[in-house]
Order: structure tokens, then C-alpha cells, then sequence
């Protein structure tokens, strides 16, 4: 199997999550696990191939992950029960996550969130790679962003 840095996965993520703003996507090859970067006003040559799904797997961004507010509202049911509907409130009007993470300090769970988020992020990044074939490393090594 062909293994991908966790840290460099999780930036791609990151980077294919704002997508819709600049067309960013990021691919990894199923040979090397090098991550490609791609988007409209591009700063690296892909390879010609790179939409070949049999060469390179496009990673997800974090509603593919479901990691946005369903996870929110996970959380809020763990942490915050008696609080479902003002969460959901939150999320009815634009900057919810702003507002969200304003909430959230008020009530001393903003690092609880994070920590749940990133728990969160980890599992479905690892699962993703694995469905497609790749090992994760943890070791830290030089990103290719």
C-alpha cells in the first residue's frame, strides 16, 4: 500500500474545502501518494492524467467528511443538550460558525470543540485513505503545499 502523510491529507482537505471560492482541489496519486494541488489561479503544474480516478484519488472536502454541521450539532448534543435549538438558531443566518464559536466560549467548551473536531477530522481523513487504498503515516515530514 502507498502511504500519504496525515498532515499533508489534512491540508488538502483543507485546501479542496475552500473550493468553491477558487476552484481548489487536491488529488493524491495511488502510485507515489504525492499530493497534486489544483485550482483556478494555480501555483504548481498537475499532471495532464491527474483526473484519471484509476491514477489519483481527489480528496474530500469537509462536507464530503460530513464534518460540517452535522458535526456541530454532534457536538452540541453531547456537550450541550438543553441547547439543541439555540445551536440550530445559530445556523440559520450567515457567520453561524463565527457565532457558533463565540457560543461556545461563553460557555468554556470552545477548546472542547476543537478537540472533538480534530478527533473527528483524524477518523474520517484515516478511514477516506484507507478506502482508497492508502496507509497514513504520522510521522511529520516536509509538506508538499
Amino acid at each position: 500500500m502507498v502511504s500519504v502523510n496525515y498532515n499533508d491529507l489534512e491540508m488538502a482537505m483543507d485546501f479542496a474545502s475552500g473550493g468553491d471560492l477558487i476552484g481548489a482541489r487536491a488529488y493524491v496519486c495511488r502510485k507515489t501518494g504525492k499530493i497534486y494541488w489544483e485550482s483556478d489561479d494555480a501555483f504548481e503544474e498537475v499532471p495532464a492524467d491527474v483526473g484519471d480516478d484509476n491514477l489519483y484519488a481527489e480528496v474530500p472536502d469537509k462536507r464530503d467528511l460530513d464534518l460540517g454541521k452535522s458535526l456541530v450539532m454532534d457536538f452540541v448534543l453531547e456537550f450541550l443538550p438543553g441547547q439543541y435549538e439555540t445551536v440550530q438558531s445559530i445556523f440559520r443566518r450567515r457567520g453561524a460558525y463565527s457565532r457558533f464559536k463565540d457560543f461556545l466560549n461563553k460557555n468554556g467548551l470552545l477548546e472542547a470543540w476543537y478537540s472533538f473536531e480534530q478527533s473527528a477530522t483524524r477518523k474520517a481523513l484515516v478511514e477516506w485513505a484507507e478506502a482508497e487504498g492508502f496507509t497514513v503515516e504520522e510521522a511529520s515530514r516536509k509538506s508538499g503545499f
